[in-house]
């Protein structure tokens, strides 16, 4: 369990997570969780983090992506070549 979340956590650095190159580690981290139906608590204790920091999270996500909901975020992970 703690190698998993150190794997986490040291993968949160490197900005090339993303295939786009658009979002951080972390961010795609958590656009996965949510995309897959996760409540922001839900992905805050899969995390680690408060939900609050989930919440920051999204709304980079959002501006970053262009897009203003959840279900578009689903979507986008799924088809994240459009």
């Amino acid at each position: 369990m703690w190698a998993e979340q150190a794997r986490r956590a040291a993968g949160r650095i490197d900005p090339r997570a993303h295939p786009d190159g658009l979002l951080t580690a972390s961010e795609y981290e958590i656009a996965e969780l949510v995309a897959s139906g996760m409540s922001n608590r839900e992905v805050g204790a899969a995390l680690f983090v408060s939900a609050k920091t989930v919440e920051v999270h999204l709304s980079r996500i959002y501006r970053k992506l262009g897009i203003r909901s959840r279900s578009e975020l689903g979507w986008r992970i799924a088809r994240p070549q459009t």
